[in-house]
């Protein structure tokens, strides 16, 4: 069975976008749940099982653009009220292949010439079901760069210097 999330990004000013999100789970419903409760049965997912983003972001700057996890599903005050990049590990920032680092460090995204950044990423550390589900968190695109915790300041290790939100939206569970 997949589990299937997807995120609708919108932002104040032309930046918009749609990420979708695909993990494979370790089982669907087993055969003790009655037919009636399968459809609420919520599988688990392998630890191993990475989450696979495919999507595109308009209405960006030509250029890479940090792209992170952020840790509330709140955007009341715009993406400013989705905090801090989505750590429940304590880590420092980081790049996504790098051993140390927040769940939601995603890197880079680059937009093209036509403003636009096509998303193809494979992460090992998000997962869609369980105790760390990003299922109801924000994804946010900045202004700039991700530095991946290499720019030699404090800021560096906490976001990247990625800069402003551009655009923002909640993860949520799709068919």
């Amino acid at each position: 069975m997949v589990l299937k999330a997807v995120c609708v990004l919108k932002g104040a000013g032309e930046t918009s976008g749609t990420v979708y999100f695909e993990q494979e789970s370790d089982s669907g419903p087993s055969d003790h749940v009655p037919q009636a409760t399968r459809k609420s049965f919520t599988p688990l997912c392998s630890d191993s099982a990475p989450v696979k983003l495919t999507g595109e972001i308009k209405g960006l700057t030509p250029g890479e653009h940090g792209f992170h996890v952020h840790a509330f599903g709140d955007n009341t005050n715009g993406c400013v009220s989705a905090g801090p990049h989505y750590n429940p590990h304590n880590k420092t920032h980081a790049g996504p292949n790098d051993e140390v680092r927040h769940v939601g460090d995603l890197g880079n995204v680059t937009a093209g010439a036509d403003n636009v950044a096509k998303i193809n990423i494979t992460d090992k550390l998000l997962t869609l079901a369980g105790q760390y589900s990003i299922i109801g968190r924000t994804m946010v695109i900045h202004e700039k760069a991700d530095d991946l915790g290499k720019g030699g300041n404090d800021e560096s290790l906490k976001t990247g210097n990625a800069g402003g939100r551009l655009a923002c939206g909640v993860i949520g569970i799709t068919q």
